[in-house]
């Protein structure tokens, strides 16, 4: 008997399933407005960049109170609807009406009390429906309106979300409710950039990463390429659409600009790395601010999928100039900081690992993982090229991968060791070991013998076999923590990324070990956070929930592991 894919509505209810309004708030694609739980009740918040809930608070309460009294629970919350009701009560309904305006409707005997921010409390009688506006500076306007106006509202809702789910990928059965919630996390996280002229970004988190980081918006295109591949193609265009002069693609491109330097940081980065004591907090000349060069790597995902020749090649000639301003000198502001042709991170946003131990002295620092992208990245290149740009020298970023890839060999490979050292600004070696040393897989070139060891490292469970997965910080490393950012957590994209570097060193077996290890990780975890720790399999108390690019690479994992 032929097995029947689960419809749109099938797999949106599985989603629901997921919408506790704690880890995953009531949102929708575009608006900025989100509704946690509160008690029995819910309280409503904007999301903006760089600003906390805390600093975008609309309603500190909304609660349902029924004839007798009684606040009323919420009972079940679907992507379109939150639903309050108590037994014997008729239920009250919560939708949104257009990106900035909620409405409820249902019982008309029933009362919806309000508490702002500023401790003023209103109760509203429900009648036929409610309507609440959210103005720009978060202040609220409450209107009676119809009921039809509220289940008109409420049904095109869920219209759309139907047709948004009627793109999310059908995977294993054992994958395919976890892959609904993820592929409600990207929808849910699409954010309008009014000053490009409504730009979707598929933003990280509406909790407190509202903007297009580079890196994430690699990962996130290759999740959302299995189900909307234009909406893949314009996060890529996004993240090239701001190069510097120089070639330099920026870090973040947020609504107010973007960050390129650091210069463009927000005062509380600045905060936390003169706390973390870095040598980069305050420095005397802007230092360049992006991120480690996966770019052609999603580029040629995206474009597996759903060929787009033109733009395909308007996108590779700005991917080539940033490639190039890694190998660039000093002297054009570039990023091989000594000369020597091994590029080095200028500062610690730019390696995407910001907190990892290897950044602790001083930079900048020559790290195996940096020489590996730019390996893997040149090799892309001269692909895409002879595809996309006829005439294009192809030969020299081979020669240059071959060159890269001798070097990092050279200079950070330790034989006695049987492992891969990043090094600072004097050559120092960085002792730690770390995830970083494992990237070089992805070269799928190394010497047998650095492969192998590479591979006995992933398999030793005082480094790196630890019991839900790969951390990021080898477990016997003096800097090992379970849940502290960057420093042992296990991260999906690094996780990802080494399964790949084993696929392209020959080891498809061992992949597939460690992307269902992955893929249990995320379920075990109750859902895509930001990181796990790697001995619960829980979420760490600070990693952010509903995270773009961890539910991106779920969803990719889902359907690599179904084939």
């Amino acid at each position: 008997m032929a097995v029947v894919a689960p419809s749109a509505a099938e797999l949106a209810l599985a989603a629901g399933r997921h919408l506790d309004l704690v880890t995953a708030p009531f949102t929708i694609p575009r608006s900025r407005l989100l509704v946690f739980r509160e008690g029995a009740g819910v309280r409503v918040h904007t999301s903006e960049y760089e600003r906390g809930l805390g600093e975008c608070r609309v309603l500190d309460e909304l609660g349902v109170v029924d004839a007798e009294g009684r606040l009323l629970p919420v009972v079940d919350v679907q992507p379109h609807r939150i639903r309050f009701a108590a037994d014997g009560s008729a239920s009250v309904t919560l939708t949104f009406d257009g990106l900035r305006a909620l409405s409820l409707g249902g019982s008309g005997s029933a009362t919806v009390r309000l508490v702002l921010p500023d401790g003023t409390a209103a109760e509203h009688p429900l009648g036929t429906g409610l309507r609440i506006d959210v103005a720009a500076d978060r202040t609220t306007t409450v209107t009676a309106q119809s009921a039809e106006a509220h289940e008109a509202a409420e049904a095109a809702l869920e219209r759309e979300w139907a047709d948004w789910f009627t793109r999310c990928p059908r995977v294993r059965d054992d994958l395919q409710d976890m892959t609904a919630f993820c592929w409600w996390v990207l929808g849910a996280n699409i954010v309008e950039l009014p000053a490009l002229a409504g730009a979707r970004a598929v933003v990280p988190s509406k909790i407190g990463y509202v903007g297009l980081w580079q890196w994430d918006a690699y990962f996130i295109a290759v999740g959302l390429r299995h189900g909307d591949p234009a909406l893949a193609r314009e996060q890529l265009e996004l993240a090239f659409r701001f190069p510097r002069d120089n070639g330099q693609l920026p870090d973040v491109v947020h609504e107010e600009g973007i960050l390129a330097t650091s210069d463009d940081l927000p005062d509380a980065d600045r905060a936390n790395l003169r706390r973390a004591g870095s040598q980069v907090a305050d420095p005397s000349a802007p230092v360049p601010l992006t991120k480690p060069p996966l770019a052609a790597w999603a580029l040629r995902l995206v474009l597996e999928v759903e060929d787009a020749p033109e733009w395909a090649a308007e996108q590779l000639r700005r991917v080539i100039r940033s490639q190039d301003w890694w190998f660039a000198g000093p002297e054009q502001n570039g990023s091989d900081l000594d000369g020597d042709g091994m590029p080095e991170y200028g500062h610690p946003y730019s390696s995407g690992l910001d907190d990892s131990p290897v950044f602790d002295g001083p930079i900048p620092t020559a790290a195996p993982d940096l020489a590996s992208y730019l390996v893997r990245q040149d090799r892309e290149i001269a692909a895409l090229a002879e595809r996309y740009l006829p005439g294009h020298d192809v030969g020299r970023h081979r020669a240059r991968a071959d060159r890269t890839e001798s070097l990092m060999l050279r200079q950070m490979w330790d034989p006695m060791e049987r492992r891969f050292f990043a090094h600072g600004p004097e050559g120092e070696r960085i002792a730690s070991d770390t995830v970083l040393g494992l990237l070089p897989l992805r070269t799928g070139t190394l010497p047998s013998e650095v492969r192998k060891a590479l591979v006995e490292a992933l398999d030793d469970p005082a480094r790196y076999a630890l019991p839900w997965g790969l951390p990021t910080v080898a477990a016997s490393d003096p800097d090992f923590s379970a849940e502290r950012m960057w420093r042992g957590p296990i991260w999906i994209n690094t996780s990802a990324l080494v399964a790949e570097g084993l696929d392209a060193s020959g080891l498809p077996e061992r992949a597939r070990a460690l992307r269902e290890q992955t893929a249990r990780l995320v379920i075990h975890g109750g859902g895509p956070h930001e990181y796990y720790n790697p001995l619960t399999g829980l979420k760490a108390p600070r990693a952010t929930t509903a995270f773009g690019w961890s539910a991106a690479l779920f969803i990719d994992l889902a359907v690599t592991l179904s084939r």
